[in-house]
């Protein structure tokens, strides 16, 4: 895995955050958390677009964002859960490895 690939996976991680964050928050300290993981979700994903190929980065960065805000959802706020939801989930991260595999990175630099 490259060090793109490594951004772009911290990037949907801090998506979980900021997503939940905007529903969640109820403070100058919750929001200014979630202002934060936003600006920095976006600064990684601004970087791997150097790299990366821009679709391809994308559908990874939001399937990843997705799928983990809904498990999040379903974990920590006790969102009912349901096969259905679970299975869908498979099938998005099915399609978002396989762009991820499919993909040719960009010559050159650390890519």
């Amino acid at each position: 895995m490259t060090k793109y690939w490594i951004y772009t996976l911290i990037a949907g991680l801090l998506e979980i955050v900021w997503v939940s964050g905007f529903k969640y928050a109820h403070d100058f300290w919750t929001w200014a958390g979630t202002a934060l993981t936003l600006l920095l979700s976006f600064f990684l994903i601004m970087e791997c677009l150097k790299k990366l190929p821009v679709g391809t980065l994308y559908a990874v960065f939001t399937g990843i964002g997705t799928a983990g805000t809904v498990v999040t959802e379903m974990v920590f706020f006790h969102e009912p859960v349901r096969i259905g939801k679970l299975i869908l989930i498979a099938i998005l991260l099915a399609g978002v490895l396989g762009l991820k595999a499919l993909s040719g990175e960009k010559q050159g630099g650390e890519a």
